[in-house]
């Protein structure tokens, strides 16, 4: 990867975000004042327009971009580059009264009025006719502009629409789905069960609130099919950018959400040049610690970065301070904002980006957090320590463009995490899918290895150790590429709940995990038992004796031809077999049949990264450790999580931001961190 994917100069990471300048037109004052305070804070990249469409277009057919220009001007001039949104993200007032039909249909049918934002239907032909329309003006006003990084393609889509245009695309994308045959689609969603069967696709309706909602396999492509009408209709926009453009070959994005629910972000992810994604971590909350929500927003990172791993992910949203829109809006308490800063660049970012530049005097958003606020001076904690992070960013920007080289990884699936969420089976409060895989993926860190969060579509090949936690819904193959890995010598963990249905939602039959994949883990799980939290019971392990304390789910096993390793120890299963291995040659399949505390298998971790040969790293309780590898250097990353102040032991290389070597014992305040470059 090279600086060009980002259009930027070498060895400069994006320090910048959402400024709304349009909102300040009259006051040119204010206009000077942001510019010479973003110089100040080390900005170098302004995100505009993406909420500009009525000061575009005031009027149907009435262009304005004049504005625009002169603030493009204005950044560029004084060393800030800008990446330029579609307004796409939200529609002025006279486009929904002369065109109801781009607003949405609710999930009781009922058309949306005009209001807040996101409120358009994928679907609606002539919404994507005024959109490209738009883009083709603003492309031809500023496309050109010597300040233009890359394009931003509309906001954070999400929400679903469920007019009689999304229904009848809906029904067709049925027919390709299940080859035009009603029947094949009759079986794999078993509709004979409560008479739900159809006769034809027109038949079949969206899972509207007050419809058919009891059929898996329909809410499953419903959530399946809106992806993908976001996927068509992001085409639309970048279609428009590429054909209107006079830079053709500049970069594209959009921003995700992370573990966004509602929309399958790897799908997304092929259409667009780089990921880049909007990280609100709830810092300081009453249900985790501070440790616990960095790794989250580590994790979250993780996914991001792991939809191209060819490449780096950009933060395109961050609070400097608070947001408006959580159930407690708590400030980032001083020091966290330039920890956090730096932990995304760890993580395989190359920018810290901020909404937003200037808090915005009135409406929905007037007392979200912004580097400028609304006392208007430059001797705010935060602003002085969004300067702070300018300047440590500054002297990281020979990062920019390194890679990671991870050696595990952890499969993460969106629709996996519908299907089970959508299962009338388990528990309504303890699935977690999204937090037990997170769960996994801390626990690895903890060993210092850093792992990839990857789907199933990715390849296996460059990965020794692979955890598949809760994969409940098996696609075609998964099994086989999972044996595959396991025969050329990789270690694997399976967890229960695993290969129950097939990609339909239609359960296996024989036992699971199903397709083959209890052939793997030599295994078959009969029965599983849904715990009470007042319920107890544990894994004894047999070969040091340990218990791991069982919680939320303990599945019944028939083994075949598997190394049995721990067993329960209470209720009608006591001394059945909970852990198992099997040997393939030098790979390995455990299959691990119960929830447990992670905290407790410490010793079971040592042995897969020992077996598949991951390198660790020894690290005090509360580091958190990351590795970036460019050309000719690796760049460590050490972060103390802890309220402890922490030694770390043999560091050795140039210490990046004191540019000091370091040849020893390094001291960690509480918030600190250390960023190391060592010559490979």
């Amino acid at each position: 990867m090279n600086s060009y994917v980002f259009g930027k100069p070498v060895n400069k990471l994006i320090h910048g975000g959402d400024y709304n300048p349009e909102q300040w037109l009259s006051r040119p004052d204010i206009l000077e004042k942001d510019i010479e305070y973003m110089k100040q804070a080390g900005i170098n990249e302004a995100t505009l327009g993406v909420f500009s469409w009525a000061m575009y277009e005031p009027k149907e057919g009435e262009f304005h971009f004049d504005w625009l220009v002169q603030i493009m001007d204005n950044l560029y001039q004084n060393g800030i580059s800008t990446i330029l949104a579609t307004p796409s993200a939200a529609r002025p007032v006279w486009l929904d009264h002369k065109y109801p039909e781009v607003m949405r249909v609710d999930g009781m049918g009922n058309r949306n009025r005009h209001g807040f934002r996101h409120n358009h239907c994928m679907s609606s032909e002539l919404y994507r006719e005024k959109v490209s329309l738009i883009i083709r003006k603003l492309a031809e006003a500023v496309g050109d502009h010597p300040g233009l990084l890359m394009w931003h393609i509309s906001n954070e889509f999400g929400g679903e629409c469920y007019c009689d245009k999304c229904k009848s695309k809906f029904q067709e994308y049925l027919r390709r789905r299940f080859h035009n045959d009603i029947e094949e689609l009759n079986h794999e969603w078993w509709t004979t069960f409560w008479s739900a069967r159809y006769s034809d696709f027109s038949e079949i309706e969206p899972p509207y609130n007050n419809g058919q909602t009891a059929i898996m396999g329909l809410n499953l492509e419903w959530k399946r099919f809106t992806t993908r009408n976001y996927e068509d209709y992001m085409s639309v926009e970048i279609d428009a950018v590429r054909a209107y453009s006079p830079k053709k070959d500049i970069p594209i994005t959009t921003n995700f959400m992370g573990r966004f629910y509602g929309i399958d972000y790897r799908v997304l992810a092929k259409k667009i040049d780089a990921i880049s994604w909007d990280s609100y971590p709830a810092f300081h909350n009453d249900f985790e610690s501070y440790a616990d929500t960095m790794f989250s927003a580590a994790f979250d990172n993780a996914i991001m970065k792991g939809m191209k791993k060819d490449k780096p992910f950009l933060l395109m949203e961050s609070a400097p301070g608070l947001v408006n829109w959580m159930q407690y809006n708590k400030l980032k308490r001083p020091g966290v904002h330039e920890q956090f800063a730096v932990q995304t660049i760890a993580s395989g970012s190359d920018s810290v980006q901020y909404f937003q530049m200037r808090k915005s005097r009135g409406a929905a958003e007037q007392f979200h957090g912004a580097l400028i606020d609304h006392i208007g001076t430059n001797d705010t904690r935060i602003f002085k320590e969004v300067a702070k992070t300018g300047e440590v960013l500054s002297k990281l920007a020979e990062v920019e463009g390194s890679l990671k080289k991870n050696e595990a990884a952890v499969i993460f699936e969106w629709d996996n995490w519908w299907a089970i969420d959508g299962a009338g089976a388990f528990s309504r409060n303890t699935k977690k899918y999204d937090t037990v895989c997170r769960d996994y993926w801390v626990k690895l860190m903890e060993f210092g290895v850093e792992p990839d969060v990857i789907s199933t579509e990715d390849s296996l090949d460059n990965y020794k150790l692979v955890i598949v936690p809760m994969l409940f819904m098996l696609k075609d193959n998964i099994a086989q590429k999972l044996t595959d890995f396991v025969e050329k010598g990789g270690i694997l963990l399976v967890t229960y709940i695993t290969g129950y249905v097939n990609e339909n939602c239609l359960c296996y039959q024989g036992g699971f995990p199903g397709d083959g994949l209890s052939k793997l883990v030599g295994v078959i799980s009969e029965e599983i038992d849904t715990l009470y939290p007042s319920d107890r019971n544990g894994i004894r392990i047999t070969e040091d004796d340990t218990v791991w304390e069982v919680k939320d789910y303990a599945e019944i096993l028939r083994v075949a031809d598997a190394e049995v390793l721990g067993r329960y120890t209470d209720d009608f299963y006591k001394d059945m077999p909970a852990l198992t291995c099997k040997k393939y040659g030098p790979g390995k399949a455990y299959y691990q049949a119960a929830r447990c505390s992670l905290s407790q298998m410490d010793g079971f971790f040592e042995k897969l990264l020992k077996e598949a040969q991951v390198e660790t790293k020894l690290l005090p309780a509360g580091i958190e450790y990351h590795r970036r590898y460019g050309k000719d250097s690796m760049f460590e990353f050490y972060l103390n999580l802890s309220e402890e102040v922490i030694t770390l032991k043999d560091i050795c290389g140039e210490n990046m931001i004191s540019g000091e070597q370091t040849d020893g014992s390094v001291v960690l305040e509480p918030k600190g961190y250390l960023v190391v470059k060592r010559t490979r």
